[in-house]
Order: C-alpha cells, then structure tokens, then sequence
C-alpha cells in the first residue's frame, strides 16, 4: 500500500495558485493533456503557473541506479517553485519521485534535505488533488461510452490515489467504467526497464492489453502518460500486425478525457 493515501494525508483548501510540473512526456508527446490539465485548473478558479525551466524530475536516472545524476536533475527543480502553491503534476509516476524521493536523494545535505521535504509535501497527483483540494463535479456532457481505466504502480503503490481516476470517471454519468481482469497488474513500461527487459516488458504489455480488450471497453483512460504511450503503442503495433487500419484500442490522458467530456464547449 502506498504511504500516502486519504485516511493519512491532510489536503489544503483549494487555492487561488498552483504551479504545474508538466512532465516529460507531457511536454514532448503529450501536450495537449497539459494544455487540458490547464483548462481543468483554470476552470476551477485556479490561476496556474508553468515555471519554464523545469525539465525532468530525474526519475529515469535515479530507477537506472545513477544517483548523483538524479541528484543534479532534481536539484535545478528544487529552485522553480518558490511560492508555497501545491504542485500538481499528471502522471503518479512523477508525483512519486517528487514527493517520495526526492528527500532520499539529498538525505545527506542539510540545506537541500529542507528545500526537497517542504516541496514534496506540496505535490500532489493530478486526480488526487481533484478528488481530494479541488472537489471536482461537472456535468457529463458527452455520448455514452464504455472506458478501461489503467492506473501507474507509482500512484496505486507510491502515492495511494489508485482510488481517484475511478473517482472521478464515476461522476460522469454517461460513462461506463469496464472492469479488467488485471487492473492491479503493472503494464511493463517501468521506463527503462522496458529498453533493460524487452521481452519481459513486452509480455506484460502483451497481457495488459489483451486484459483491456477483454473487458469490452471502447478506449483506455489513463492518468500517466508513460503506461498509456506503452499500452497504445502495443495495441496499435498489433492492429499493423493484424492489417487493421482503424485502432482496435483508442486511449488519452484522463485530463483530456475529463475536459472532452465536462469543456466549456459544451457549456456555451
């Protein structure tokens, strides 16, 4: 079980600020999922801010046993977010390195221990910080569906939010959420453990997504972007395989599903 789940983590009232970490991924393939994370905050009142200098949290190297590498990473994001707003980052898998590790990785100097745990304590998972800071509630506007819901080990396990994407797709009332067989089941990626462990990674994905079809779901909902881009990638090089042309296994980041579904669009 994760250390920080709702029963032992005392959540702020909502803010008027909150900074976002957007991620790797997000930044480079993903945009449109922060653009919506964005559009989500903003919505809420929330004025939000993306300090530019911020690159990667340093989790690739420190899972890869580099620490000292890690270390320089994580320390230039030490410096960015200086106001005491929450960050709110989309995708467990970075929250868990902020918010778990960081304190690890500068244990033994002093000065940068106390910067590393006053951050930590300010990140927060972006479903989590819905559920828990935002108490998001909007109206479903979309036509019916039927998702699958795949959640990171590092927000099931590390963060303890497994429970908040399933929250908040629950609200939505036109929204079917599939049950899979192998929804605790990690899908392999583990950043590079899947270049490290091909074939073992690719039989995880392989059953991951063999357990998503199963389930009769239309699309694949997501809130890291690392498992989802693993699991698209394995279903979308099986449709090749097979002669599909059209994808047998769609999916998006939970923040563009949530505001495809809830936009000021269909509001106006």
């Amino acid at each position: 079980m994760g250390s920080d789940t709702q029963r032992t983590r005392r959540y702020p009232p909502k803010p008027a600020d909150a900074y976002l970490f957007a991620t790797c991924l997000v930044d480079q393939f993903a945009p449109q999922a922060g653009l919506d994370t964005v559009r989500l905050l903003e919505r809420e009142g929330i004025a939000v801010h993306f300090p530019e200098e911020q690159t990667c949290c340093g989790q690739p190297a420190y899972s890869s046993g580099y620490p000292d590498e890690a270390r320089a990473v994580a320390r230039r994001q030490l410096e960015l977010f200086t106001q005491p707003w929450p960050v709110v980052v989309p995708s467990g898998s970075c929250a868990a390195m902020m918010r778990h590790h960081y304190p690890k990785l500068f244990a033994n100097d002093p000065a940068l221990l106390a910067k590393a745990v006053a951050l930590s304590d300010r990140i927060f998972e972006l479903t989590e910080f819905l559920v828990h800071v935002v108490g998001f509630r909007r109206e479903d506007c979309g036509a019916p569906c039927t998702v699958a819901l795949h959640t990171s080990c590092q927000a099931r396990r590390e963060m303890g939010v497994a429970e908040t994407s399933g929250a908040l797709l629950a609200d939505l009332a036109a929204v079917t959420v599939a049950v899979q067989a192998r929804a605790e089941e990690c899908c392999g990626f583990g950043g590079t453990f899947a270049v490290r462990q091909p074939d073992i990674s690719a039989a995880m994905v392989t059953d991951k997504v063999a357990s998503l079809k199963e389930s009769g779901a239309q699309s694949v909902v997501s809130a890291d972007c690392g498992c989802l881009f693993n699991i698209l990638g394995r279903a979308a090089k099986q449709d090749e395989l097979a002669g599909r042309r059209q994808a047998s296994l769609p999916g998006e980041h939970i923040a563009s599903f949530l505001w495809r579904r809830t936009g000021e669009r269909h509001e106006q």
